[in-house]
């Protein structure tokens, strides 16, 4: 299997030929020099390559740690097919016309070629350090956030300080020297994920929807090769992010910058999995690619003030600034879930006024919306503005209610770890799936229903969980999770695993998520049927429901592990409430009807206060009025009632006589007693009820 990889000087061999092939497309350099004394290479892409320096550009580094093999092979790859596809397709076409590609295939050469030929899953590079102990990771050498730790062992060992290995100083000199880089991606292995770039306290960035996006966009190309989808994590603060990074490097410098980690082992079988992984990673790229002038100088800038302006049942309102010109038009984009492509699948409008309506939408649903400019002379696009989540407001007989799950029965069960389980609950994480150390992990996970109304009809639900690490998913296109509700009375013990498995399930909720949609980073929920919302109804009369998360139940044989981790959000290493399984709810409750009494009806006119109820002019052409008040000691509590429909009937006793073009009309007024007339003519008025009536309308039956 390895020797289907090709080897560090084979690759260079390789690269020398398309540079001789291809003079006007792509040009070899050196950068720099290794500890054991190899070539650093890295290879300018671009039409007319001698101006490639003076055009928007990318960076492409791949295997700065030496067992991850997939950034080495995927870099050749791509080159190939710009090398016979610049002419043919017309999206690199245009994109190797404005721009450029820097890309380092192997940024450890020293370190890759020892894992070929000796150890497998050495990481680091091959310096001898001072106490006999090799290699430094170099992904732990670059300046932002570097620490320093005395354990030269250790695979995360940074160095002695930054940029002391010639790799990560030769990278460095090179970005340094050429600022028209505007985006930059580290291919690494494994997780499927990416991993955009962050400040270390996580400040709120003006670019983080760029970096979200620009991942997002590129896992809809590769859901369109595989259906495999990646996960968008950029960490929890403080503790949970990596220090000395390229990745934060590169955007200290004003680049947008993401990791990419590919497949699930770090060193796939070439033709099971990794032929796969270049596959769809090539589209991917490609789509980067045509994003590098888009943060240039020649891009227009970011719309400022984005934000909502109004918000209804069915519709959202966006406002934004902009300058005032004739050659934009602004490009809106909605997804219904966070950290998802904007594209042509979710462009909704294009506009050219700083306003936009959004119509026919769902009621108490959430959205996410955000905006770039589109120079239309030059096709140049902004940056995108920050996201808005917005949630449409409820219908008028609707509630909703976010439900978290509960502290101390919320946690996991394993099959091998029977003593342990009850201290899997109430912290950390939870680990579902199936792996030789623990054997079958199911999670459960208890929500406590008391704050719903006992008469509560659920419209629709959502169970949301947050991955938080897929490492240990090992398995591609293996196995698949699902959701159950569980019969109260078919368990006593949450921590008893066999319990739990055999529990009986009321029902399987939504749809099973498969190994390849299993991200990391982007909530994953389960959506109720209608059948399913009844069942989660039912539960409300004991105010708990318990659910069981679980996995695949057997390992294919010489495999280990196919476990996936989920946030509990309590616990040293849980993400808070931000990240805590959770119910989303949507409800109505029973409908019901009173009458309502009238406690005074009577008649006002000049002459003064009448017993019954008329409306009209007098003989000299003065307005009659009627007035009514009610008894409102029926209605319910108001502070859990809402009013969906209110009905006034009256039914008239008589019809003018003659022709007449009086119209009739209810108001609802302040007042606080009948009063005389002089006080209903100066009535302070509420609100018009319903439509007027014309007079031939009126019927005696």
């Amino acid at each position: 299997m390895k020797n289907q990889y090709k080897s560090y000087q084979e690759s260079l061999e390789y690269l020398q030929m398309m540079q001789l092939q291809y003079p006007n497309l792509i040009r070899l350099q050196k950068i720099g020099t290794t500890y054991e004394g190899r070539d650093i290479m890295l290879v300018t892409i671009s039409k007319d390559v001698e101006s490639a320096d003076s055009k928007p550009a990318m960076l492409y580094t791949g295997t700065i740690h030496a067992r991850e093999w997939i950034g080495h092979e995927l870099a050749l790859k791509f080159i190939e097919y710009a090398a016979l596809n610049g002419d043919v397709d017309p999206i690199l076409e245009k994109s190797l016309n404005e721009s450029t590609l820097y890309m380092v295939p192997c940024l450890n050469p020293d370190g890759y070629e020892y894992s070929r030929k000796h150890f497998s899953f050495w990481r680091k590079n091959r310096r001898k350090n001072h106490d006999g102990t090799y290699g430094v990771d170099l992904n732990r050498n670059f300046s932002v956030g570097f620490k320093k730790i005395s354990d030269t062992s250790s695979n995360v060992y940074g160095g002695e300080a930054p940029f002391s290995e010639a790799e990560t100083y030769a990278i460095k000199e090179f970005v340094d020297a050429h600022p028209n880089i505007t985006i930059a991606v580290d291919y690494h292995s494994q997780g499927n994920v990416f991993f955009p770039a962050h400040k270390f306290m996580h400040e709120a960035e003006i670019d983080g929807t760029d970096m979200n996006v620009i991942c997002a966009n590129m896992n809809d190309e590769i859901q369109k090769v595989t259906g495999r989808k990646y996960g968008i994590h950029r960490g929890k603060p403080p503790a949970h992010l990596i220090s000395g990074s390229g990745r934060e490097y590169y955007y200290s410098r004003g680049i947008i910058a993401f990791v990419a980690e590919v497949g699930t082992k770090n060193i796939p079988d070439y033709m099971k999995s990794m032929s796969s992984s270049v596959d769809e990673n090539i589209p991917a790229l490609k789509r980067t690619f045509s994003e590098v002038v888009n943060y240039s100088a020649k891009a227009p800038k970011r719309v400022d003030n984005f934000t909502v302006k109004s918000v209804a049942v069915n519709s959202v309102t966006l406002e934004w600034q902009y300058e005032e010109r004739e050659d934009i038009c602004f490009e809106i984009y909605r997804n219904v879930k966070d950290k998802d492509a904007c594209n042509e699948r979710t462009l909704v409008g294009v506009v050219s006024e700083c306003c936009f309506t959004n119509s026919d939408l769902q009621s108490s649903t959430n959205y996410y919306y955000t905006i770039r400019v589109l120079n239309k002379k030059s096709g140049y696009k902004s940056p995108f503005a920050p996201i808005v989540k917005v949630r449409t407001k409820l219908d008028d007989d609707e509630f909703y209610k976010v439900v978290f799950a509960s502290l101390s029965e919320t946690g996991y069960v394993g099959e091998l770890t029977q003593e342990q389980n009850r201290s899997h609950f109430g912290s950390n994480s939870l680990f579902v799936g199936v792996n030789k150390n623990s054997g079958i992990c199911d999670a459960v996970v208890t929500f406590d229903l008391s704050t719903l109304p006992k008469n509560a009809l659920i419209k629709s639900a959502r169970f949301y969980i947050y991955p938080m690490n897929r490492v240990a998913a090992k398995i591609e296109r293996y196995g698949e999770w699902n959701l159950s509700l569980l019969e109260e009375d078919s368990f006593s013990e949450l921590t008893d695993f066999h319990e739990i498995e055999n529990a009986k399930a009321k029902g399987v909720i939504g749809r099973a998520i498969r190994s390849e949609k299993l991200t990391q980073g982007i909530w994953n929920y389960w959506e109720f049927s209608r059948h399913e919302c009844k069942l989660l109804q039912e539960k409300i009369d004991i105010q708990r429901v318990v659910f069981r998360l679980d996995g695949p139940k057997k390992l294919p044989a010489g495999e280990d592990s196919q476990m996936m981790q989920f946030d509990i959000g309590y616990g040293r290493f849980g993400g808070g409430i931000h990240y805590r399984p959770m119910l989303d709810v949507k409800y109505t409750v029973v409908e019901e009807q009173v009458a309502l009494d009238t406690y005074t009806m009577a008649t006002i006119d000049e002459s003064g206060v009448k017993e019954g109820l008329s409306s009209g002019f007098d003989k000299n052409g003065e307005k009659v009025y009627g007035f009514m008040d009610f008894n409102l000691d029926a209605l319910p509590d108001p502070e859990v009632t809402m009013i969906t429909k209110c009905t006034l009937r009256i039914k008239n006793k008589n019809t003018l006589k003659g022709r007449s073009d009086i119209r009739f009309y209810v108001e609802l007024v302040e007042v606080d007693e009948v009063g005389t007339y002089e006080d209903i003519k100066n009535r302070e008025k509420i609100e018009f009820i319903g439509y007027e009536v014309a007079e031939k309308e009126l019927n005696t039956h």
